[in-house]
């Protein structure tokens, strides 16, 4: 609260003001709450500014706000554009891409979308429908007015690429950009703040002019929080004779984070890798380039920062131009390139240096609770193994995780996911996460366990074989004997015959799981997207079709009630 005499100056700069300037300042109040980190500012300190809000009227009177979201933190921005808008008296209507009515684009006067991208520079599986309908489909867009903005991860080489796809594309089929594209790294809060006051001020006065330009504001690499942390404890979970190797890490390191989140790991390319690249191309090892506005050894900047190992279809062909060769499209790692298309000199190999991008990082979820494990962030880890030409090779960064020793340090960022989060603690939830699945839900367990939920707890956890594949059991069974968990169900598709996995214990138990979401509960699933992910829901939606003796469009709409509520949450790869 304000003192007295603070107090009244402000009272006496508001009862002063113009309605234009009370908006302005009422921006700038936001701008600076969001900077500091304030959750709110006390609604009895600008009574002045919330009557101005109220009494007066919008230029523009109806929006739509759109987001595409893999994780949940479009959803999260978008729903707070919205919530300002409406405190505005501006009528904003709220819609996951996903379930957004194409044919309304054409209608629609003021459009605004936050998007992220995922994988290769995509778009999230929830808003693919209306990605390639803009791009496939012959529109005019002639009266709409649109922004964007773009969610990413500058540790990727295609940063905000489907958000910059999005807003290139609108403006190309005839709508008007009344913002210029805005991308944000993972520390987006302030940006994207100051986005959404810039465009209500435009809304709220005639909408401004429309921006013709697709310029850009972005955080710079630098942004996000890089955490160095020391290796406390390495673990393989799999027993003898198992064919996975499962690496337990803990981690020491003051890391800010919540149940649900993940780290993102650059790995470094193995040191005989570079060598051998250098050796064929006769470069001096020492030799001096520069890297995003920093100078480093060439053999550094090869190790540390540039991907060699796997390079995408893009890279290959800027390669083949480079070398002026008719290479195939393909992906090939650097080393096998330079082998079999070889550049002449030293020179042509530090051009071929300038269109190789930057290593990407590796998402792990976290398996520790910051309530139980204070000081510490776990990780559960598969040293991912797979044959190319007869050849067995592994994972770049599980790999070189799996042979960290006590003491050795790592580097690490934290990713939040908005949308994969533990309910109030009361709420039953029911999670479904086989092999390493299960990081997210040991992270939920040991949270709840520490706070005291009352809310039931239901895990279905699979693999290959009991004896040597249940992961985190000891653990398991302690919350069991303790009523932590209040059920489990496990689906070892190894052991029998008939291979059996969660979705078909879910079928055995379809009675009682239905229950539990007709009480309220909240479903999780982690793990693999394709197919068990799919297999699951679609044993979901057969459940809830039987048990509640509905029609297939029926169970669909439930489903998707579930989804709008946050009550089915995935957190697939």
């Amino acid at each position: 609260m304000l003192t007295t005499p603070r107090l009244k100056t402000l009272q006496e700069l508001i009862a002063g003001a113009t309605k234009e300037e009370l908006i302005w300042l009422s921006g700038y109040l936001a701008g600076v709450v969001a900077q500091t980190g304030v959750a709110s500012v006390p609604v009895a300190v600008l009574p002045a500014v919330q009557e101005t809000e109220a009494t007066t009227k919008p230029s523009v009177s109806k929006i739509t706000i759109a987001y595409g979201t893999e994780t949940g933190n479009s959803k999260k921005l978008a729903s707070d554009f919205a919530a300002r808008a409406k405190k505005k008296g501006i009528n904003a209507k709220l819609v996951g891409l996903e379930q957004y009515r194409l044919t309304d684009l054409p209608k629609e006067e003021y459009f605004f979308t936050v998007i992220s991208t995922q994988g290769d520079g995509e778009p999230p599986a929830s808003a693919k429908k209306f990605y390639d309908h803009i791009h496939r489909e012959p529109l005019q867009l002639g009266q709409l007015k649109f922004g964007v903005l773009a969610l990413g991860d500058t540790s990727y080489p295609l940063f905000c690429k489907a958000g910059e796809d999005v807003d290139q594309q609108l403006h190309r089929i005839g709508g008007q950009r009344i913002v210029s594209l805005q991308k944000c790294d993972t520390d987006y809060e302030v940006e994207a703040g100051n986005w959404f006051e810039g465009i209500l001020q435009k809304l709220l006065s005639a909408a401004g002019p429309a921006v013709s330009t697709p310029s850009t504001t972005t955080r710079k690499p630098t942004g996000k929080k890089i955490y160095t942390g020391t290796v406390l404890n390495s673990v393989n979970l799999n027993d003898i004779g198992s064919g996975k190797q499962t690496y337990h890490l803990e981690i020491a390191a003051e890391a800010e984070y919540q149940p649900g989140d993940s780290i993102g790991i650059t790995p470094e390319n193995p040191r005989d890798i570079v060598e051998a690249i250098l050796s064929l191309t006769g470069v001096v090892p020492t030799h001096k380039v520069t890297y995003r506005e920093e100078e480093m050894s060439v053999s550094n900047v090869l190790q540390k920062k540039l991907n060699v190992v796997f390079l995408p279809e893009r890279v290959v062909k800027k390669y083949a131009a480079i070398v002026r060769q008719d290479i195939p499209e393909t992906r090939m790692g650097l080393l096998d390139l330079l082998k079999i298309y070889p550049v002449k000199d030293a020179a042509q190999f530090l051009e071929v240096v300038s269109i190789l991008e930057p290593i990407a990082p590796r998402l792990y979820s976290i398996s520790s609770s910051p309530e139980a494990h204070s000081g510490e962030i776990h990780i559960t880890v598969t040293k991912d193994s797979f044959v190319v030409n007869g050849e067995t090779k592994h994972g770049l960064c599980s790999d070189a995780l799996s042979q960290l020793s006590t003491d050795h340090s790592l580097d690490f960022y934290v990713h939040r996911n908005s949308q994969f989060k533990l309910p109030t603690e009361e709420k039953d939830v029911i999670m479904i996460g086989p092999g390493t699945g299960i990081a997210p839900f040991r992270s939920f367990l040991a949270e709840r366990d520490a706070t005291g939920a009352s809310g039931k707890n239901w895990l279905f956890f699979g693999d290959q074989h009991f004896t040597t594949d249940f992961l985190y059991q000891t653990e398991i069974q302690n919350w069991i004997q303790t009523g932590v968990l209040t059920k489990m169900n496990t689906a070892f598709s190894r052991d029998q015959k008939e291979k059996v996995y969660v979705q078909h214990k879910m079928y055995r138990h379809a009675e009682e799981l239905y229950n539990w979401l007709e009480d309220g509960a909240y479903v999780y699933i982690c793990g693999a997207k394709e197919p068990m992910s799919v297999d699951v829901e679609n044993a979901l939606l057969s459940i809830i079709q039987q048990q509640g003796k509905k029609n297939a469009a029926q169970a669909e709409s439930y489903l998707n009630e579930l989804i709008e509520t946050g009550r089915f949450v995935k957190d697939v790869y």
